[in-house]
């Protein structure tokens, strides 16, 4: 049954400016994916009771027998005073570092990763930590309303899986990826090339029995944890199975030298993972990319690359401040992410706000005094529909936005009270990215039905 969600619908077609319907309506198909909006009911020929979301009936004008081109009446999801918007979508989070936020924080990448990260990722060998930890990362992506998104698990095999099953019975729909490393690991989070390459064979062919709405991304951890036979191995799989792929890519300059080091005959950080078919075309995420050479720039464009930038992580970690203006327009695809637990805070809006801060205060560096900072729309664009076109670009479903043909995947934000300003729908939205949370959001939608807390108890 087509189904209609009335309310005042804000998204954004393009990055400059939002689209913005008071009192509009987003009409849904049986297949889950957005038909039309229009700033009123659509006009169709009614026959039999209205029926509301509320369950209250409305008697029809009698009738006489349906005519041939009688049609159903829809299903009206009534939701005035309240924004519909898009659900958000996160390209680069690290599951199993939930447990870990905000802690290590005073150290640079490497350190942190020695010191903090390894060793919490280690524990997830035990099965009972992953379960624990997975069920309560997966409940707190659906509350913050980030439905669809690209996750690092462990190099472990069992909780990988684990972590799919979870995502796939709580009717979320992100991709996960079993991380790969085979050099320059903690002995208890290490392991063999053949076993490395043999577990990630596996999983491919297990999840897409077992856990169909949930995609998986090849995941080297990045070039220092991966050994050459390793990224070669896992070229293979990518152009045997085309799959996607994600990595990091020039996020601290400590981290750029050692892979120099490592590889001395190959010009660029990007051009080793571009040598092992790491970088498959339209397909591939890169975090961070705050150090890029022009070459490198050039090369992402080329390979439409989605380059996730993590403005919340980059200072934590203090990385730098990625010139994002400057990617743009170089025609990179720059998406906003969360990097959880880098970044502390797994809120997509909580990320909006920092990529926003951070372009402002790149302007005060030398050389950048002229580069424009980010908009709202902008930023709420690099975190609703241009991450979504990635899930598009795999085939599992265009999301992001409320045109014709995306999977209708909302969240419905309720409005605190009055609304004294008589705020537009665009100003009540920024006010929820700005100083808004997850009590806010009524509702959570993903393809067209309506998904409820995962695990509750």
């Amino acid at each position: 049954m087509t189904m209609v969600i009335r309310g005042d619908v804000v998204f954004t077609q393009k990055p400059g400016c939002f689209t913005a319907l008071e009192d509009g309506c987003v009409v849904v198909g049986d297949d889950g994916r957005v038909m039309e909006v229009t700033r009123s009911l659509p006009d169709l020929t009614l026959h039999g009771p209205s029926v509301l979301d509320t369950g209250i009936e409305t008697p029809a004008a009698p009738h006489s027998e349906p005519s041939p081109h009688w049609k159903p009446e829809p299903h009206v999801v009534d939701r005035r005073g309240c924004l519909v918007i898009p659900s958000f979508v996160d390209l680069h989070v690290h599951a199993a570092q939930y447990p870990m936020s905000g802690l290590g924080l005073d150290a640079e990448l490497l350190q942190w990763l020695r010191n903090t990260t390894f060793p919490t990722e280690s524990r997830f060998a035990d099965p009972e930590v992953a379960e624990t930890w997975y069920r309560r990362f997966v409940r707190r992506m659906w509350r913050v309303g980030t439905l669809r998104f690209s996750a690092f698990a462990t190099l472990h095999e069992d909780s990988t899986l684990m972590l799919m099953r979870l995502c796939q019975e709580a009717g979320l729909r992100p991709v996960i990826g079993k991380v790969n490393m085979d050099r320059n690991s903690p002995e208890d989070l290490s392991e063999g090339t053949s076993d490395s390459l043999d577990a990630t064979r596996r999983i491919i062919k297990m999840s897409r029995i077992e856990t169909p709405d949930v995609g998986y991304v090849v995941t080297p951890r990045f070039v220092p944890a991966t050994t050459t036979r390793l990224m070669e191995g896992l070229g293979e799989i990518v152009r045997e199975f085309g799959l996607p792929v994600q990595s990091h890519l020039d996020e601290n300059r400590s981290e750029v030298d050692w892979v120099h080091r490592l590889h001395p005959d190959i010009p660029t950080y990007a051009e080793v993972y571009d040598r092992f078919g790491l970088m498959p075309e339209g397909r591939t995420i890169m975090a961070h990319c705050i150090w890029l050479t022009d070459s490198e720039r050039e090369l992402l464009r080329g390979r439409r690359v989605w380059a996730a930038h993590c403005p919340q992580s980059n200072l934590n970690l203090t990385s730098g401040l990625i010139p994002v203006r400057r990617d743009l327009d170089a025609g990179l695809g720059v998406c906003i992410a969360s990097d959880v637990a880098a970044g502390h805070d797994p809120s997509m809006p909580r990320q909006i706000v920092a990529a926003i801060e951070t372009s402002k205060a790149k302007t005060f560096e030398a050389g950048h005094e002229k580069d424009r900072p980010l908009t709202l729309s902008e930023a709420f664009y690099m975190a609703t529909k241009r991450p979504g076109e990635f899930f598009g670009a795999i085939g599992r479903g265009r999301v992001g936005s409320f045109e014709p043909g995306y999977d209708f995947d909302a969240l419905v934000i309720r409005e605190e009270g009055d609304n004294p300003l008589d705020l537009s729908p665009e100003g009540r939205l920024a006010r929820f990215i700005y100083d808004g949370d997850d009590r806010d959001i009524l509702e959570r939608w993903v393809a067209g039905r309506r998904v409820s807390e995962p695990f509750a108890r």
